[in-house]
């Protein structure tokens, strides 16, 4: 059967690993934007990518109508960091969120950090956000409070808390109807929000999205009242690569499978610093606007999206502080092909101290001066190493990251200082910024949930309400 055509809102449904920008308002004349992100999702999981990849054929087609950049990197390699980068522009190492929140935690994105969404709200947008958030949800940490005007979705991963296989099973779970056409992976979701309520535990994951992924987050911002659109456009990716611990139900890295890595045990993907763990799928479709049937080679980041909305929508960068994304309007537009100079990529749970700068990109070079420590499908993590002088790969030559050069040659030779002075500055440049420091304390008391009996709870529709003395059921709220 033949693909039918896509109809703007469509794309909007169907960019699952996507950042959507909707073009001019008929009345303001600034676009719409919605952003849609995916989590866990490798870069060979678009078939545009990667040909052994049959089940995108709407994202295939979406790519064929737009641009596909090829060389696009999440600020992270794990969810909670990836996410603050792309609302702040800024590493973890700044913004403060250096590793994932817990279901119990108290904190979130520092409140100090200016969120994108608060960014496009005072210059006039309205704001909405559906789907997993992870960045904090207790208290002012709720997305209500960081410039999201509206909210449907979960708090966390779905394989947080109360949940099947192949999450953790804390606390143990009933399995999904039988009748269910994944109930082999079918796992509950987390208490779903709308808004600052807890509605219900929402159903089985398979009616959601892939069970080796967690909900995709999208979130959508638009000038004045109006929502009437002249055209459409799409840019995107996923928040960092396959988590190798899913197995089977991990997605496909492509050619990115950190060979170095693997031959010593451990995972070369989500958690490391390898290009499986950050490099994701992007893609931009704009009518008349992106150019189509392009591919761009240009060396691009997850950070780039906060600047370039911001730009785009006539709104200033918040005071007071650095940025590590660019604004990069002229490589959407066909205007240039000309990305990052350096990128910078900090731990995410792999050996040595989470959000520090582990791995840096300069040009086709890239340079590791930790690895191993983030556990396989086997269950090999690999020995913790320090490299002092730094592995350096050619990407160009070596994309699957399996022969380092030799620190004796004079490739390797002429190289390093350039990389050496690239993460000196770099280092430098952060140790002078504003730098917040994210609270990760954690009370069982914050965690989410429709009973306040039974701190880990199910919800299904009534179950979980409370009654009002004229025996009115009201929908249960979030206890804390």
């Amino acid at each position: 059967m033949g693909t039918p055509p896509l109809s703007p809102w469509a794309v909007l449904v169907l960019t699952l690993v996507l950042l959507g920008l909707w073009a001019p308002c008929v009345v303001s004349r600034r676009p719409n934007f919605i952003v849609i992100l995916a989590d866990d999702v490798g870069w060979g999981d678009l078939g545009a990518n990667w040909a052994e990849t049959k089940e995108t054929p709407r994202l295939d087609q979406l790519a064929a109508e737009g641009t596909r950049f090829v060389d696009f990197h999440s600020a992270a390699s794990t969810c909670s960091p990836s996410r603050a980068s792309l609302l702040t522009g800024r590493l973890g190492v700044r913004n403060g969120v250096t590793h994932n929140f817990a279901i119990s935690s108290l904190g979130g994105l520092p409140l100090n950090e200016t969120t994108l969404a608060e960014v496009l709200r005072e210059a006039g947008y309205s704001t909405g956000a559906i789907g997993k958030w992870h960045l904090g949800h207790h208290g002012r940490h709720h997305p209500n409070s960081r410039g999201f005007d509206y909210y449907f979705g979960i708090p966390y991963s779905h394989d947080m808390g109360c949940t099947d296989s192949p999450g953790y099973n804390v606390p143990p779970c009933p399995p999904c109807p039988r009748h269910s056409t994944a109930a082999r992976y079918g796992a509950p979701l987390p208490a779903g929000w709308r808004g600052r309520t807890v509605t219900q535990r929402l159903p089985c994951l398979s009616s959601r999205t892939s069970p080796s992924s967690s909900s995709p987050w999208s979130w959508a911002a638009w000038p004045g009242a109006t929502r009437r659109r002249q055209s459409a456009s799409s840019r995107g990716p996923g928040d960092n690569g396959p988590w190798a611990q899913k197995c089977e139900l991990a997605g496909r890295l492509g050619p990115f499978v950190g060979a170095w890595q693997r031959q010593r045990g451990g995972s070369s993907a989500k958690q490391t610093t390898w290009e499986g763990g950050h490099r994701v799928p992007a893609l931009v479709y704009w009518p008349g606007r992106v150019p189509a049937r392009r591919t761009s080679h240009a060396l691009l980041s997850i950070l780039d999206i906060f600047p370039t909305l911001v730009a785009l929508a006539g709104a200033a960068l918040p005071p007071n502080r650095r940025f590590d994304g660019l604004d990069v309007s002229p490589v959407l537009f066909g205007w240039s092909d000309v990305g990052h100079k350096v990128l910078l990529h900090p731990n995410s749970g792999a050996a040595g101290k989470v959000g520090e700068i582990e791995a840096l990109r300069l040009a086709q070079y890239k340079a590791f001066y930790t690895t191993g420590g983030a556990m396989a499908c086997d269950g090999s993590t690999g020995p913790a190493q320090q490299h002092q002088p730094p592995l350096i790969f050619n990407l160009d030559r070596d994309i699957q990251e399996q022969e380092p050069l030799d620190v004796a040659s004079r490739e390797y030779q002429a190289v390093l200082p350039a990389i050496s002075r690239a993460y000196a500055q770099a280092l430098q440049d952060i140790a002078a910024d504003n730098v917040s420091v994210a609270d990760y304390s954690q009370d069982p008391a914050a965690i989410p949930c429709c009973n306040v009996q039974h701190v880990g709870c199910r919800c299904h529709g009534a179950l979980g309400a409370t009654r009002d003395p004229h025996g009115e059921t009201r929908t249960p709220r979030l206890c804390l």
